[in-house]
């Protein structure tokens, strides 16, 4: 077995509330040099929020960022992994689902993340090619 998630994750990610509004959101992420941020319920992890869905979800449709609450514009639909899982199995999992970043799960609450930059400086090169090409394709 090769290197498993926990070798390659950013552990310990701010997480934000789902009750939280976009604007706090967007300055969480600019403050930590983030693209995504895993929304929660408390501990639970009910979603996740990146810059880009502030800019579409929000900027674009003329939303308020003062007033539109993460939970609103978040993404649901998740694909999660787990700290102990192989790295590689997580590279296949990025690629089959044409995501960048992955929530790292463990007993129901996320401790860390997993992004594709993380990937590319711990995984083969052949390994990260395959991942960048299977993100990419359309």
């Amino acid at each position: 077995m090769g290197k498993s998630v926990k070798d390659a994750m950013t552990a310990n990610p701010c997480t934000i509330d789902a009750d939280q509004t976009v604007a706090y959101a967007a300055r969480m992420l600019k403050d930590e040099d983030v693209g995504l941020a895993p929304v929660v319920e408390g501990q639970r992890l009910v979603g996740t929020l990146t810059d880009r869905d502030i800019v579409v979800r929000v900027v674009a449709e003329g939303g308020d960022p003062q007033t539109v609450k993460v939970r609103e514009v978040a993404s649901h639909d998740l694909v999660i992994v787990d700290p102990q899982q192989d790295l590689d199995d997580a590279l296949k999992l990025m690629a089959s689902h044409q995501v960048r970043r992955l929530p790292v799960v463990e007993d129901g609450r996320v401790v860390g993340v997993l992004a594709q930059a993380d990937v590319a400086e711990h995984a083969k090169e052949k390994k990260t090619g395959e991942l960048v090409e299977g993100i990419s394709k359309s």
